[in-house]
């Protein structure tokens, strides 16, 4: 078993759940992180505070520049998670620069310090649904208060073929493949996870990244929120205890996942469309909301939901969270933590 664990973008919602998983588990564990996304800062410090005295490691550094330090934390590592990104489609059009810097760049960077290596360490890739694109040729029907596929009852298997819609979806591909071909060329073990909608505790969600937690925010603050098309569209929602344990499988069986890709998501028992959560939201937690109505986003996608078949094949992973106890899950955490969120909120 893989006892030295590194975590390029350690400090965010998804790598400070797995650095703590990782942690719980005996492993050593450096996160690495620029700390330039707010909240990064208060969820290092709740890490330190809950191992103090475990095998964790802070390192402030960016996978675009700091090279020398980037090489010797990958020379250091058995596993990389590779989470460090630039996260929203809205940003990707207003700076598209920055966000290929940060997504296909610094991606190439964690790839080519991997490659340096005599033997090199498993590298995990978070990639995305977008690599998808818009879909446009999928049939979608409309029932109620959500959108739905026609023909594809099991979700988007890894076989469809790819288009990069939007900046976004254009930088975030383009390490979605260089993972895979560093495993053909160089023998890097890469395992790429193309992820839905995750959600969970530590997320400080905002409007044009992590819709659940935000809207759940909005609601215990009453603050404002925006709608952005119709409302039906539907995304499969995945808890983030459920993601991180699909990545401690991947590695566990990695002599069968390198080299592929896995759509990783809720799948068809776990979706929900913005109109729904809202209604979730009112119903089992009284957080009643009353969003404001605004035009779509570009590369907004009416569906999406993954087909998980093939992990559930290679590395026996599913999930076990419904939306239902995962958003219980997370708005308990918000409020007990509502002292940060108002700090978070300060900040913007």
């Amino acid at each position: 078993m893989s006892e030295r664990i590194l975590i390029t973008g350690g400090a965010g919602f998804i790598g400070i759940n797995l650095a703590a998983r990782e942690l719980a588990a005996g492993k050593s564990v450096t996160i690495l992180d620029n700390f330039s996304r707010r909240g990064s800062d208060l969820n290092a410090a709740w890490l330190r505070e809950a191992h103090a005295g475990s095998r964790l490691r802070v390192v402030h550094a960016d996978v675009r520049t700091d090279l020398d330090v980037l090489q010797k934390e990958v020379d250091r590592a058995d596993v990389v998670f590779h989470l460090a990104a630039q996260v929203a489609v809205t940003l990707s059009v207003t700076d598209p620069r920055h966000d290929f810097e940060v997504n296909a760049l610094g991606t190439f960077n964690v790839l080519d310090a991997a490659r340096r290596r005599p033997t090199p360490p498993i590298v995990v890739y978070a990639s995305t649904n977008k690599v998808y694109g818009k879909m446009a040729d999928v049939a979608i029907v409309e029932h109620g208060d959500r959108y739905a596929y026609r023909d594809l009852p099991d979700g988007v298997d890894e076989s469809r073929p790819l288009e990069f819609y939007s900046p976004y979806g254009c930088s975030k591909g383009a390490g979605d493949q260089y993972m895979m071909d560093f495993d053909r060329i160089y023998g890097v073990p890469t395992v790429v996870f193309r992820q839905s909608c995750i959600y969970g505790t530590h997320q400080f969600g905002i409007e044009d990244q992590g819709w659940l937690a935000w809207f759940a925010i909005c609601a215990l603050r009453n603050d404002p929120v925006t709608i952005f098309g119709d409302g039906r569209q539907v995304r499969d929602t995945l808890f983030i205890d459920d993601l991180n344990e699909a990545y401690s499988l991947a590695v566990q069986h990695i002599d069968k996942t390198r080299g592929k890709a896995y759509n990783i998501g809720g799948g068809p028992r776990n979706t929900l469309s913005l109109l729904e959560l809202l209604g979730m939201l009112r119903d089992e937690f009284s957080l009643p909301l009353s969003p404001a109505s605004a035009d779509w986003r570009p590369g907004d996608q009416l569906v999406y939901v993954s087909d998980i078949r093939r992990a559930a094949a290679d590395f026996g992973w599913t999930p076990r969270t419904s939306p239902v106890e995962g958003v219980e899950r997370m708005i308990s955490w918000l409020r007990q933590n509502r002292a940060l969120l108002d700090t978070f909120a300060a900040a913007a």
